[in-house]
């Protein structure tokens, strides 16, 4: 068990209000790959799209219970955790249902901390996380303020792509917003350059870009665009499971350790 784990699983949002940015992708093969070097995780999938669920195998018919539960039905964690097929990665799902929970939350006075509090209830420590990761939709609606309340930091997938920085103003004054209010811990966890084609000028120039701008908080390791990262989604399985040599596969597991090691040197 890792050290770090003394107060509980490191809980991260991964989130950009932006679609389309490798956001679902980085969640499923992050968490696949922290799995890989014996990490115990779960993925909250908060997106009412199921896109993580779909990704990692778990049929819609199989989804009984998901995040819309989680959130306003105060269930046990047993009830709504579903294993995948990589090993030491569960997952709690997410349907259609969930995208009319933003309605529905609003007339609950706690309703920025129901993800808070339904992370923390009784029995979440006998699971044994290592991590939970926590994919967003894409927009800072009231469930992506969920998850930021309760998370100790933020993961940014920043597609490679013209305009890229200037979509996270946004995020930024709403993690700002989050800190001032119900989450004064909240951090940035990273920024991680998806979708990186270094034969394009494009590409190159964002990522110039990025790491001038936001200097350490941008990921030394880039996820390239890979058509087996593409591919993989439509098998129902993570990359690492698909092609487990490809370079998409390769660049998670690089992103995977450098997290553990920022972790791993926080917690020292």
């Amino acid at each position: 068990m890792s050290d770090f784990r003394l107060n509980g699983p490191k809980i991260l949002a991964v989130a950009n209000q932006k679609g389309g940015v490798g956001k679902t992708t980085t969640t499923i093969n992050l968490g696949a790959a922290l799995a890989e070097i014996g990490q115990k995780v779960l993925i909250v999938d908060l997106d009412p799209q199921g896109n993580a669920s779909t990704g990692l195998g778990i049929e819609a018919e199989d989804r009984d219970l998901t995040t819309y539960e989680l959130l306003l039905d105060d269930l046990p964690l047993d009830d709504l955790i579903c294993e995948t097929e990589t090993p030491g990665l569960d997952i709690i799902p997410a349907t259609v249902d969930l995208s009319s929970a933003d309605i529905d939350l609003i007339a609950n006075e706690k309703r920025i901390y129901l993800l808070h509090d339904a992370l923390r209830q009784i029995g979440m420590d006998a699971f044994g996380y290592d991590f939970v990761l926590i994919d967003c939709p894409p927009s800072l609606n009231l469930l992506t303020v969920n998850a930021l309340v309760a998370s100790h930091a933020v993961l940014v997938p920043l597609q490679s792509e013209f305009f890229a920085l200037e979509g996270l103003s946004q995020l930024m004054l709403t993690i700002r917003e989050v800190r001032q209010t119900a989450n004064p811990n909240l951090r940035i966890e990273g920024v991680v350059l998806t979708m990186y084609d270094a034969r394009n000028n494009l590409s190159q120039q964002v990522e110039n870009d990025a790491r001038g701008t936001l200097g350490d908080l941008v990921f030394k390791t880039v996820i390239p665009r890979n058509v087996r990262v593409s591919e993989a989604p439509s098998f129902s399985v993570p990359v690492l499971n698909y092609d487990s040599t490809s370079k998409g596969a390769l660049a998670y597991r690089q992103l995977a350790r450098e997290i553990l090691s920022k972790t791993s040197k926080k917690a020292a």
